[in-house]
């Protein structure tokens, strides 16, 4: 049996994992999609790593895009398995793919039109919408805490990760030769306080572990103030300053999070009379699908919901749904709070309203989740003072801000946490994914002082022989 590593080896995005069986079976887990690269990230999603037409059967950790964005390119390859998944993701994951092919299909357009003034041939999309909606066909749902069958001689379960609604754990259980082998893969593994959902759940012993490391490094702010953190943010800029609160999030999880807040905030009498728009289509369909499912909500969330039937909804909040009523938004002038995705602000509207922004001093930016290092939200945060959007220089004037406390990964204590269901001198080997390097190393070092014997740093399509 072997295990290849395919994307979030070394790097945070593109989860790509592929188990090949004795008798050449391959069992791919997660097809994500590299993100914030920087000008490496077109080159990363371009190919695959691998031949999907050899992909025997996929299983589907959760619905974000760096783990289910390239499912359309597999499909278009020549992918035809069945894709296991929890029903949420499977709700979320054909909503995200379709708003992705949007998203590449515009975004397209767009450089296109540059392209062809600089005499430069036009580029095409890595899938369209009709390739986004035919690999959706292939999610199969499963339940939590359900031991299923994969293929001959494998049965796999999945386990919730506390990290958005749906996400989860898989663990395998593999009998090769009258011999078992037990891997887990934590898919992204959520925080033990979450704001809205339920922590990771304990899971079996495993003999061999991969593992997301994207906070292997760090320690999370307590979440207890974070009310008064975004408070003061919105204080500052929409009632001091009378500007913009511009918040790049993703549409999935973080955005959620955010309207969790100004609910609260709300109910307590404390909010501003200021507007609130989302402007992502995708991110009211999300938020749609994560009310669908208020038994992952937590305590605190389920005591919330005797007193507030909608807990993501408040006077003074408006969705946004076509793109002339986005684009009017930057022609208004009054103060307000605009949440749009990506997260990471590479890519989608969000790009279009901190080019638009970002040269009054008035207004804000709010970070509030992780960027990688080359995406523009990581130059935003890394304090350049000019940025390049759709190819065009901007000064950054406006204020760059940024709530650590906000993060639906665990930090080091809550991956240690995670693995304390298990009896390390039982694990065989551990493969630290899902991080930048550094980070990587940090956290295998933690594990090696937790008594984990073995504990690797997969390098992109590094294969490993599992006894």
């Amino acid at each position: 049996m072997k295990l290849a590593f395919h994307g979030a080896a070394r790097t945070v995005t593109g989860s790509k994992h592929i188990l090949t069986l004795n008798n050449g079976k391959k069992i791919l887990l997660d097809c994500g999609m590299f993100q914030g690269m920087g000008k490496e990230t077109g080159n990363l999603n371009a190919t695959l790593g691998f031949d999907a037409k050899e992909i025997d059967v996929m299983l589907l950790s959760h619905a974000h895009i760096d783990h289910t964005g390239l499912i359309p390119k597999l499909f278009k390859e020549g992918f035809r398995g069945d894709i296991h998944c929890t029903a949420a993701t499977y709700d979320l994951t054909k909503v995200l793919l379709e708003d992705s092919a949007t998203i590449q299909r515009d975004d397209t357009r767009f450089l296109n039109k540059r392209r062809a003034k600089e005499g430069l041939p036009p580029i095409e999309p890595l899938y369209s919408i009709e390739d986004a909606k035919e690999a959706s066909t292939l999610l199969e749902k499963q339940a939590y805490q359900h031991w299923f069958k994969v293929t001959e001689g494998v049965h796999a379960m999945f386990t919730d990760a506390g990290h958005i609604i749906g996400s989860s754990s898989v663990h395998l259980k593999i009998t090769e030769d009258g011999k078992t082998t037990r891997l887990t893969f934590s898919g992204d593994v959520g925080r033990y306080r979450d704001l809205i959902l339920k922590s990771p759940e304990v899971f079996p012993q495993a003999d061999y572990i991969i593992i997301e490391s994207t906070y292997g490094d760090k320690l999370h702010e307590p979440a207890t103030n974070i009310h008064e953190v975004f408070y003061n943010w919105i204080t500052k800029t929409c009632i001091e300053k009378k500007g913009k609160l511009i918040i790049p999030a993703f549409s999935v999880g973080r955005t959620q999070e955010l309207l969790y807040i100004l609910n609260q905030l709300s109910l307590e009498k404390r909010l501003p009379h200021i507007p609130v728009y989302v402007d992502s289509p995708l991110s009211k369909e999300a938020t749609d699908i994560v009310k669908s499912y208020p038994r992952y909500f937590n305590n605190r969330v389920k005591k919330v919901l005797e007193i507030d039937d909608d807990p993501f909804d408040f006077t003074g909040l408006t969705f946004i749904a076509n793109a002339d009523e986005s684009k009017a938004l930057n022609f208004d002038k009054q103060p307000m709070i605009i949440i749009s995705a990506s997260g990471m602000a590479d890519a989608g509207r969000i790009k279009h309203h901190i080019a638009n922004n970002i040269d009054d001093k008035n207004n804000t930016i709010l970070m509030v989740g992780y960027c990688e290092p080359n995406s523009l939200g990581g130059r935003l945060l890394a304090g350049h003072k000019e940025v390049r959007i759709y190819g065009e220089m901007h000064k950054v004037v406006a204020e760059i801000g940024v709530m650590h406390t906000m993060s639906a990964h665990g930090d080091y204590d809550d991956l240690c946490q995670y693995l304390s269901c298990q009896n390390p001198e039982l694990v065989k080997t551990v493969f630290v994914v899902h991080g930048e390097f550094d980070v990587m190393t940090e956290f295998q070092r933690r594990l090696y002082k937790k008594g984990f014997k073995q504990v690797e740093t997969p390098k992109m399509h590094e294969e490993f022989n599992l006894d």
